[in-house]
């Protein structure tokens, strides 16, 4: 087989979360389905990509698995049958690389009300983190999880800001995370509750475009809760960082 890092675009050094973003990318441009090429190609593609999954899954359990007493020792089973925390963060990402998405989400979002996120990073080493925590970030914005994608995002935002991890990689996480801020929250989750998302995302360094941005977004929810002070607070606030910032017709009385 070709090097799969070539057939993906990528370098050697690429984290899963590039990894799973380039196949989809590629897969888009090559599935006989979409693009009418020439299905062998395709068929490479999936195998550099399966080769590559295959090889970090294998590496995940190397570094997280105890060592097996015997031959059929079943590391999901064993976890499953735990209820301490290190195992249950552990089991999180166990499944999300073994093809249990699904699985994966839905205890995440349990540990999310129980630990919190941040707690969950801290049973792991920080860029493995980043990387599987990135892929759980997608997995929950697929499923229209995103109050609990965002709290994800904004830890690894936090940590890349400290020390580079994702470094030529990172405008992916921000572009994952304004995307869910600017256009999937408003009316799906609570309004107190997206408030709060967007007032936390000013401080994550997105520029003055995009927090003007939330803050118009503040403003809406604010006029929905009758709040008419804080909505000319947040509009006053948003033109302040970009005198361009459009202001909804449904706004303009409280300016």
């Amino acid at each position: 087989m070709q090097n799969p890092y070539a057939l993906l675009g990528l370098t050697p050094d690429a984290g899963m979360a590039e990894i799973k973003r380039a196949y989809r990318k590629k897969a888009k441009k090559l599935h006989p389905d979409v693009s009418g090429s020439d299905a062998e190609q395709f068929r490479l593609l999936y195998a550099a990509y399966k080769a590559l999954c295959d090889e970090r899954a294998n590496l995940f359990e190397r570094a997280f698995t105890v060592q097996k007493p015997r031959e059929s020792f079943n590391y999901r089973e064993w976890l499953l049958q735990r209820t301490d925390e290190e195992s249950r963060c552990k089991l999180v990402f166990w499944d999300l690389m073994h093809g249990r998405e699904e699985d994966a989400v839905e205890l995440f979002k349990i540990l999310n009300r129980e630990i919190s996120a941040c707690k969950v990073a801290s049973w792991f080493p920080r860029e493995d983190f980043m990387d599987y925590g990135f892929i759980l970030a997608e997995e929950l914005s697929f499923r229209a999880e995103f109050y609990d994608a965002v709290l994800l995002l904004e830890q690894i935002i936090v940590m890349e800001q400290k020390r580079p991890y994702f470094k030529h990689f990172f405008p992916e996480v921000q572009a994952l995370t304004r995307n869910i801020l600017l256009h999937r929250i408003d009316g799906i989750i609570h309004a107190e509750s997206a408030v709060a998302l967007w007032e936390r995302a000013l401080d994550w360094g997105f520029g003055k475009k995009d927090e003007a941005a939330f803050l118009i977004k503040m403003a809406g929810a604010y006029a929905k809760m009758h709040n008419k002070t804080l909505a000319a607070v947040c509009i006053a606030e948003a033109k302040r960082l970009n005198a361009g910032q459009r202001v909804p017709a449904s706004l303009r009385q409280f300016m």
